[in-house]
Parts: structure tokens; C-alpha cells; sequence
């Protein structure tokens, strides 16, 4: 397993050893030893989630003020644009974002840390997206800051066409009128 920081040092790029060969492949997805060898964090999750969506599908940007959830993320069928957002507002990175492309063909994950937001975009006919979190869901703590905020200035890959959205993500803040992580 390979781990890279990205460009806000504690959203981590993972890729995994992957063994294939003319049958398929193999990898390990998590092992939490490697984890704690590597990033030096005792992670411990307690919760899978999979989520299916179609084409210019966004989903975000999602985060729970209350019960922060860190999520390790990765896409099993097709691929997405998935971005982090950090909205810690003491960090030396907040308000920035970081986006990588993660496909059922890289099987690259993303680790997306507490105090951070969460969104992506299908880029394929059709993607399907596995996430652990460190937390359990609280719908009640739940919030969504604007997938184009121009304060933020994500930016997704749309080429001109318009996103997807739930009725939640068309009306979600602005990062000046969200509540946001001290």
C-alpha cells in the first residue's frame, strides 16, 4: 500500500498493492495495521456504506458538525471526481479543496479526516461508491455547504453540463453562512 498526501497534507491518496493476473485481481481494501504503519492513526470504522448513482450525478458537499465523520473512500463500478473540503476554521487550509479522480480501474481511495466536507461526481455511465466512516450516520447533525460556492471555487468536472442534484445539495449554504468546525 502506497499513501500519499495530498495537496492539504491530512487527505490522504491510497493505492493499494494490486496482485492481478489474466483470472483478475486481489488486493486488500483496508488493513489496519498497514494503516497505523503508514499514517501513524488508529482508525477505527463503524460503518460501510455504498451508494450507486448515475452519470453527472453530485453528491455533497456533506459533513456532520456533531459526530465528524472520517470516511475511506473508493468506487467499486465506474469512476468519480471526489473532493475534499476542509472547514476547520483555526486550519492554515481552510475553506480549501482537494478533488482526485477515483475509478473502479485505479482502485485509488481517498482518506477524507474529520472536520473535513465530502462530495463527488460521477463521471461514468454509472458509478458505485464504497465508504467506511468513523462514525455513525446522524442525520440530525448532518449539514450541506453548496456544491458551487464561489467562496470554495470547486472545480468539478461538468465540461458545461449541469449537475445532478438532490433537493438537499440544490439548497445547501454557503461556506460564509455554514456552521463549521471550530
Amino acid at each position: 500500500m502506497k499513501i500519499t498526501a495530498t495537496a492539504i497534507p491530512e487527505v490522504l491518496l491510497v493505492e493499494p498493492t494490486v496482485f492481478g493476473d489474466d483470472r483478475g485481481f486481489f488486493f486488500e481494501s483496508f488493513n489496519a495495521r498497514k494503516w497505523q504503519e503508514l499514517t501513524g492513526l488508529g482508525t477505527s470504522f463503524v460503518q460501510d456504506n455504498h451508494s450507486r448513482s448515475v452519470k453527472d450525478v453530485l453528491r455533497g458537499v456533506h459533513y456532520q458538525i456533531q459526530q465528524p465523520q472520517g470516511k475511506l473512500v473508493r468506487v467499486v463500478v465506474g469512476k468519480v471526481f471526489d473532493v475534499a473540503v476542509d472547514l476547520r476554521k483555526g486550519s492554515p487550509t481552510f475553506g480549501k479543496w482537494v478533488g482526485e479522480c477515483l475509478s473502479a480501474d485505479n482502485k485509488k481511495c481517498l482518506w477524507i479526516p474529520e472536520g473535513f466536507g465530502h462530495g463527488f461526481l460521477v463521471l461514468s455511465d454509472v458509478a458505485e461508491f464504497l465508504y467506511r466512516t468513523t462514525d455513525f450516520y446522524a442525520p440530525e447533525h448532518e449539514r450541506c455547504i453548496i456544491w458551487n460556492d464561489p467562496e470554495l471555487g470547486i472545480e468539478w468536472p461538468l465540461a458545461g453540463r449541469a449537475p445532478m442534484l438532490s433537493a438537499k445539495d440544490a439548497e445547501g449554504s454557503s461556506l460564509a453562512d455554514a456552521e463549521l468546525y471550530e
